[in-house]
C-alpha cells in the first residue's frame, strides 16, 4: 500500500474525521497499521472517512488487544457464526485498499516463489473487510490512545462467480487457488458502495453479494514472480514488486 493519504482521499471520495498518518509500504505484515475506508452515520447523514487501523481485528469484548495477530482473515463461508465477526458484519463493514499482495506458489523441497498479484493498470484494488473499536479500560477516558481500530479481511476458498462473463476473470481465480486454497475478496465500485452502506443490515446478503462478484472485480489481475527478499519483513522497498525470472 504505497499511496498517499490524499490520493486515498481522492481516490474514495472520502474525508478524515481526524489527521492520520499513513507510511508507503511494499511489504504489509498482520498486526501492521493500514488504511481502511467505511461509512458512518452522522446526523442521519452518510459520511464515507479514511481511517488508519491495525490490522488483526480485536473484538470489543476482547480482554487484551493480543489475539488480533489470529484475526488478520475472516471467512466469508462461516463469519457469521463466529462471535469475533458476526456483529461487524452487521454494523462495521469496510474497504481496505492496497496496490497488490503477495501470494507464494510451492517447488520441491523447501522451494518457494513469491507472485505479487495485481490488477493490470495503476488503479489498485480493494478488499471487503470487517472492523471494531476495541477499549482499554485500564487508559484514562482523556487518553485518546485507549482507542484501538482494528479490521479484518474477508477471503474465500474459491468464490463463486454469478456469470464469468470473461475467462480471464476465471483464469485469474485458478491461477490463486493454484497457489494458495484462500484468496481474499475483492470489490468493484459497484459493490463497494453496497458494502459499506451503514444502513444496509443484511449482512448474509452482502457476504454473498461479495463472494459472487469476485471473479469480475479481478478480471484484469495479473500475478507477477517477484524476488524472495519479500520474506523477510524488514525489506521494505519498490523493488521487492519488480518482477523477476521465476524459480520454477
Amino acid at each position: 500500500m504505497a499511496r498517499a493519504v490524499g490520493d486515498l482521499l481522492a481516490d474514495f471520495n472520502a474525508e478524515l474525521e481526524n489527521e492520520i498518518a499513513l507510511e508507503k509500504s511494499w511489504n504489509v505484515a498482520p498486526t501492521d497499521a493500514v488504511p481502511i475506508v467505511l461509512e458512518r452515520l452522522v446526523d442521519d447523514n452518510v459520511k464515507r472517512q479514511l481511517h488508519v487501523a491495525k490490522w488483526g481485528l480485536v473484538p470489543s469484548w476482547a480482554k487484551d488487544p493480543k489475539g488480533g495477530a489470529r484475526l488478520i482473515n475472516a471467512r466469508s463461508e462461516t463469519l457469521l457464526e463466529k462471535p469475533s465477526f458476526k456483529k461487524a458484519a452487521v454494523a462495521r463493514r469496510c474497504a481496505v485498499p492496497a496496490d497488490g499482495y503477495y501470494e507464494w506458489k510451492k517447488g520441491e523441497g523447501k522451494n518457494k516463489q513469491p507472485y505479487y498479484v495485481h490488477p493490470g493498470d495503476a488503479h489498485g484494488l480493494v478488499f471487503a473487510g470487517l472492523y471494531e473499536w476495541w477499549r482499554d479500560q485500564a487508559a484514562p477516558a482523556d487518553d485518546p490512545g485507549r482507542w484501538l481500530l482494528s479490521m479484518s479481511i474477508l477471503t474465500a476458498d474459491t468464490p463463486t462467480a454469478d456469470s464469468a462473463r470473461t475467462r480471464r476473470s476465471a483464469s485469474v481465480f485458478d491461477e490463486l487457488t493454484a497457489l494458495h486454497d484462500r484468496v481474499p475478496l475483492p470489490m468493484s465500485t459497484e459493490t463497494m458502495e453496497a458494502w459499506l452502506d451503514p444502513r444496509e443490515k443484511d449482512a448474509a446478503g452482502l457476504v454473498d453479494m461479495v463472494r459472487s462478484r469476485a471473479h469480475d472485480a479481478a478480471a484484469d489481475w495479473t500475478l507477477d514472480p517477484v524476488g524472495t527478499a519479500v520474506g523477510n519483513v524488514r525489506n521494505n522497498s519498490p523493488e521487492l514488486i519488480e518482477p523477476v525470472e521465476g524459480l520454477f
